[in-house]
């Protein structure tokens, strides 16, 4: 690691972030030589896991001037794209009842089902609304007593804590009328999922940022300790992101693997512990199927007993249609890094961003859509 890039990294004294660092150009030269010069010719593969990232790398044209031997391949980091289908047809399913209201963040909304959307569902008259927290579900449901209101809970452990804490103000207010639908996902157990996938072979993964905010970083330690493959937790900026690729590649040549910490000024070794006691209250493990991944044990979460009766997929018995994967969609592969977005056969021709087949060209922070917008090559 560069010292200025260290300096770069420290937690600001101070309540004000000079970002400046973070963008210089100098500093962002000097990490791309250091990553040319420690790389060589030598095939290096690296995941970025955040969608996040993903959207840093093709804004700043890294993938293009990283060295020729150097892949960086998108992973499942957005927690739209790795929905699986038949959660999608749940909530559809469940948005056909009488008197129900789905609600629901943005980018759910055009994500495609086995036959329609929930954007098509609201366009033929179903109640569903798009909110910015769990909390504004909660006041719809206090508004309007004798709808149900469900939420849609999708989301890594960034957004998990909310939700939970959501759950606990509809007990304390006594609601009736307000539940959710769990398709939460803890992101430690796909990445080991990947890390054992002999098709992909991945050297070092950027780690995620903002999960790592709640997280913290010994749950990634079992990529040494398992996999001996290096790690490195980083933000979103361009140096942040050069720094991270550096430390990856100098782990790499040198085999010397570790689980490190570039992301400092956010992201403490040990994580949000008030943050995961809020989970921990409302939800325990399960096993979760991911779109593209499959089923992976423990990687998703589901209420506690206690707490069932806010629980939309115990509460509402629907009938779900057999799921059907968009055709010719290679979305699986892209999430699991096995190929570029621009891999795919649809790529770009019959998935847009304004005619998606698939969810990763849907969210804003999926892999397909982020390629289309920087047209990465």
């Amino acid at each position: 690691m560069s010292d200025a890039a260290s300096t770069a990294s420290r937690p600001a004294h101070g309540t004000d972030i000079d970002f400046s660092a973070f963008r210089d150009p100098a500093l962002a030269r000097e990490l791309i030589e250091r990553i040319h010069e420690l790389a060589g010719d030598r095939r290096i593969n690296l995941m970025e896991v955040c969608g996040t990232h993903t959207v840093s790398i093709g804004r700043y044209g890294f993938r293009s001037i990283m060295p020729s031997s150097l892949r960086l391949l998108s992973g499942p980091g957005c927690p739209v794209c790795v929905t699986a289908n038949r959660d999608i047809d749940h909530a559809i399913a469940l948005a056909r009842l009488k008197d129900v209201t789905i609600t629901t963040f943005g980018d759910m909304m055009r994500v495609p089902g086995s036959s329609t959307t929930l954007s098509q569902m609201k366009a033929e008259g179903r109640d569903i609304r798009i909110v910015y927290s769990p909390l504004d579900a909660l006041d719809i449901a206090e508004t309007n007593p004798k709808r149900e209101v469900i939420f849609m809970g999708v989301g890594f452990e960034t957004t998990t804590p909310a939700i939970a804490a959501c759950i606990l103000e509809a007990a304390e207010r006594g609601l009736q009328n307000f539940s959710v639908y769990c398709a939460h996902k803890t992101t430690p157990p796909a990445i080991r999922a990947i890390a054992n996938d002999p098709e992909t072979a991945i050297d070092g993964f950027i780690l995620p940022g903002h999960v790592s905010t709640i997280t913290g970083v010994p749950p990634y330690r079992f990529l040494v300790d398992e996999f001996r493959t290096p790690g490195v937790v980083t933000g979103f900026e361009p140096v942040d992101v050069l720094e991270g690729i550096a430390e990856l590649v100098r782990m790499v040549v040198t085999d010397a693997p570790a689980i490190e910490n570039a992301y400092r000024r956010s992201v403490a070794t040990d994580g949000n512990a008030v943050a995961r006691a809020l989970v921990d209250q409302v939800f325990d493990p399960c096993d979760a199927t991911w779109r593209g991944l499959g089923e992976i044990p423990a990687s998703g979460l589901a209420m506690r007993e206690e707490f069932a009766r806010f629980d939309a997929g115990r509460r509402f018995d629907v009938t779900i249609e057999p799921s059907v994967e968009p055709r010719g969609c290679r979305c699986g592969d892209v999430l699991r890094g096995r190929i570029s977005p621009n891999g795919c056969p649809l790529f770009g021709r019959a998935c847009t961003p304004e005619h998606a087949v698939g969810p990763c060209m849907v969210s804003s922070e999926g892999s397909c859509a982020a390629y289309y917008r920087f047209r990465e090559q």
